[in-house]
């Protein structure tokens, strides 16, 4: 796994246009060896942003949007076009205004799922979705995704994965998430396993709120007390900051990303 670099800028409205411009250039990178990118989404305030940003910014169709496989890292249990969902959110922002092939977007499936009713087979049926776009070169039970983009909470969740909560003990693909700390109290999500596949992992993260446990995370705290802590990619993990975020981060870690 890969050691943390971490990227501070001056604030949120630069960190999603620097996003942007960055994930703009890695699927352009990816696509370039000549297969389809795959990109893990988040959900969250910053990275609505990102996407609003990524849509916005010209250099966008450079990309080949119909060979991007696009992923949800979780999503709330709720049915589909729900405005809490991360896949509206994404596809409200970006996915809309951009031509993707549907036949690639993969969104996990709310209760309205035809047979999915259920958030454990919900979780399943993702999982076996996860599997067979696997190829035999990505060495594992899911795809190596180009980027995984990963918000976090004030306690150190990821994805729907809270400390101290069963499901970071979970060596399936995906988990069904029950009693929530945050509403709604039912989600899906990746497990940390699933996460680890990445080639690389970026926590875009924003606000005084995250201060401590991007502190935390980037300590070397536990993966039961700060699940951010145990995430990392293959290849590069990426702390993408605002100055708030990074707050209580020591100036040694950090470097500049805007001035």
């Amino acid at each position: 796994m890969s050691d943390p670099v971490v990227v501070v800028h001056r604030s949120s409205e630069l960190l999603a246009q620097a996003v942007a411009a960055r994930l703009i250039t890695r699927l352009v990178d990816a696509q370039s060896s000549g297969r389809p990118a795959s990109l893990v989404l988040t959900g969250g305030g910053i990275a609505a942003q990102t996407y609003a940003a990524v849509a916005q910014a010209p250099a966008h169709a450079a990309v080949d949007w119909s060979l991007v496989d696009l992923w949800w890292g979780d999503e709330r249990f709720l049915p589909s076009g729900d405005p809490e969902r991360n896949e509206t959110q994404a596809r409200d922002a970006l996915l809309d205004k951009v031509a993707v092939d549907p036949a690639r977007v993969h969104p996990m499936p709310g209760p309205d799922a035809t047979g999915h009713g259920d958030p454990d087979e919900a979780a399943a049926a993702y999982a076996e979705e996860l599997r067979r776009a696997t190829r035999h070169e990505d060495h594992g039970m899911v795809p190596a995704f180009d980027v995984l983009m990963l918000g976090m909470g004030p306690d150190g969740h990821v994805a729907s994965l809270f400390p101290e909560h069963p499901e970071l003990y979970d060596e399936r693909a995906v988990t069904a998430v029950r009693g929530s700390p945050k509403p709604p109290p039912t989600r899906i999500s990746m497990t940390v396993p699933t996460l680890l596949s990445a080639r690389e992992v970026w926590f875009v993260v924003s606000g005084a709120d995250k201060a401590r446990a991007t502190r935390l995370a980037l300590s070397g705290a536990g993966l039961m007390q700060v699940p951010a802590a145990g995430v990392r990619g293959r290849q590069r993990t990426w702390w993408l900051l605002d100055r708030d975020a990074a707050s209580e981060v020591p100036s040694e870690l950090a470097r500049s990303g805007s001035p």
